[in-house]
């Protein structure tokens, strides 16, 4: 009888040994699978997991799943308006001007794939970098917004002449980053404020904008980047050249290609010029010299009162984003505050 208890309750330790064991073998299992669904989700793109958004924009309406975490952006002033909501896109077309990148964004820019020029999107590139949005622009991408929607969700704004602004808010609300773009507008609008009640009665000056290209040279003008700044400061614009935007003139109140036979409507109270010349462009910086040697040129009022300051093109025209516009600010304060 003792033999047999013994022998029960050792089948019975037995028993409860291989009991213990096994759940071991169990938690081991679910252990190294949930470790093997961590290490998977974290290799994979993170998503977001809020919900479905509608935007409207220049090409009809698309639906965004999430909030996009991979980028890519077809515009220069689009690329400025990410960086400045905290977003660095996986993709953008090269800047202007710079190699790629405008100096002033260079270091924001660090590791973004290049996918083009604005006019001329590389669509392989784009693909290969598995967006989860692009933003474009009907005036430059029209043509391949069907196949770009085809690779991610796609918005694009309407045209580049103008206000910034109104891009901005749009590419704010496709970022489903609204608040943020908001914040940045208040920003700006306050910057703007901060410089006017510096500049205080100088602001009442005509300020004539002109750039200088490879064999042209412009005036530029209210629907330029740095006119909607002037007239969001209160400078006027130089009265003479009113009369060089008529009807048929083909780039509207943006610009207006001149011969040296207008430079004297190149004066102002206060005269800003620039030079597009990308890659150090010999053609265009012979032109600079050429007609800021002219004696019309060196007749002008601005000029001979020491009222004329070359500036950069990328900061004061060519970017056309919010980080631009900011330093263009910083930039004018400096030259007007002496």
């Amino acid at each position: 009888m003792l033999t047999y208890l013994k022998q029960n309750r050792f089948s019975s330790l037995l028993a409860a040994l291989m009991l213990v064991a096994l759940f071991a073998l169990a938690g081991c299992g679910n252990t190294e699978k949930q470790a093997t669904e961590e290490d998977k989700a974290a290799s994979e793109p993170k998503t977001s997991e809020s919900k479905p958004y509608t935007v409207e924009h220049a090409m009809g309406t698309t639906e965004i799943e999430g909030t996009p975490e991979r980028v890519v952006v077809l515009t220069n002033e689009g690329t400025e308006a990410l960086l400045a909501m905290g977003v660095k896109p996986v993709g953008a077309v090269q800047s202007w001007l710079g190699n790629p990148w405008y100096d002033h964004i260079e270091s924001d820019m660090e590791g973004v794939e290049v996918v083009g020029v604005e006019h001329e999107v590389t669509l392989e590139k784009i693909a290969a970098l598995k967006p989860d949005l692009i933003i474009g622009n009907k005036l430059r991408q029209e043509a391949v917004y069907d196949k770009l929607s085809a690779i991610a969700p796609t918005v694009f704004s309407d045209t580049l002449r103008g206000d910034w602004k109104e891009n901005f808010k749009l590419y704010a609300k496709a970022l489903n980053r609204e608040e943020k773009g908001n914040e940045v507008l208040s920003q700006f609008d306050a910057h703007v404020e901060d410089v006017k009640q510096k500049l205080g009665d100088k602001v009442n000056q005509e300020v004539s904008v002109v750039r200088f290209m490879a064999g042209t040279s412009r005036i530029y003008y209210t629907d330029s980047f740095s006119g909607v700044i002037f007239d969001q400061l209160g400078f006027k614009r130089a009265e003479q050249q009113k009369e060089l935007f008529t009807a048929d003139n083909k780039l509207g109140n943006l610009a207006v290609e001149v011969g040296k036979e207008v430079i004297p409507k190149m004066d102002g109270d206060i005269l800003f010029y620039f030079t597009y010349a990308p890659e150090g462009d010999q053609e265009a910086l012979n032109t600079a010299k050429e007609w800021t040697s002219d004696p019309l040129w060196k007749n002008l009022n601005a000029v001979k009162n020491g009222n004329a300051h070359e500036v950069s093109d990328a900061v004061w025209n060519t970017a056309g984003g919010v980080i631009a516009a900011n330093q263009m600010l910083d930039e004018l304060e400096k030259i007007m505050i002496k």
